[in-house]
């Protein structure tokens, strides 16, 4: 893990959500302390449903975290790339606004940063190389989520439950019968073409 090159307190930050067609985009910043890490952290994509609920909240439980959510009408509005960069910087900030102060080094997931007035490294691959960037990603995708099957009780035809808002066949086949709910992202193709099938 590359989380002891840089100096603390450190924030690492990830998002859930760029891929969707419905759904926000959501990113979380988070400090671990720097003893008894909850164990079993990793990318988040490689753990299970109930395993990241339990990380989620050990993490939350020991850790200094912010989240980040940018909805679908500002994913329209910023697109889907600026959105991403917002919530990241949200999430950061509400870290700050806990902690009092800014960390003293930011990693963040990818090959982009925000701009953003904190030290900075872009790492690929990075929620499997950072505690702390691997922590982010388990909180990020719990949360949006959490989110996610809430809304697939207000709109079940989707499948939200399961698909998270990416466009399995399921969503895909709903889209086409019962168009577009508030939660879906009109920029996205997929989404777009309802319209000019209207």
């Amino acid at each position: 893990m590359v989380d002891s090159t840089f100096p603390t307190p450190l924030c690492g930050v990830d998002e859930a959500g760029r891929g969707p067609l419905a759904g926000p985009v959501v990113a979380a910043a988070v400090i671990l302390p720097e003893r008894d890490c909850p164990s079993g952290i990793n990318d988040s994509k490689k753990l299970t449903e109930k395993t990241r609920a339990r990380l989620c909240a050990e993490i939350r439980a020991c850790a200094v975290v912010g989240v980040g959510i940018v909805h679908p009408e500002e994913i329209d509005r910023l697109n889907i790339y600026w959105a991403t960069m917002k919530a990241m910087t949200l999430a950061v900030d509400a870290v700050v606004e806990t902690l009092g102060r800014h960390p003293a080094h930011v990693l963040v997931d990818g090959n982009k940063l925000p701009k953003w007035g904190y030290s900075a490294t872009a790492i690929v691959g990075g929620d499997a190389k950072s505690l702390a960037i691997g922590a982010a990603s388990i909180v990020a995708k719990h949360v949006r989520d959490e989110m996610m099957i809430a809304a697939a009780a207000q709109w079940p035809a989707y499948g939200w439950h399961s698909n998270k808002g990416y466009g399995s066949a399921v969503h895909l086949a709903a889209l086409r019968e019962h168009g577009p709910t508030p939660l879906h992202r009109r920029s996205f193709a997929p989404v777009a073409q309802c319209y000019l099938d209207l």
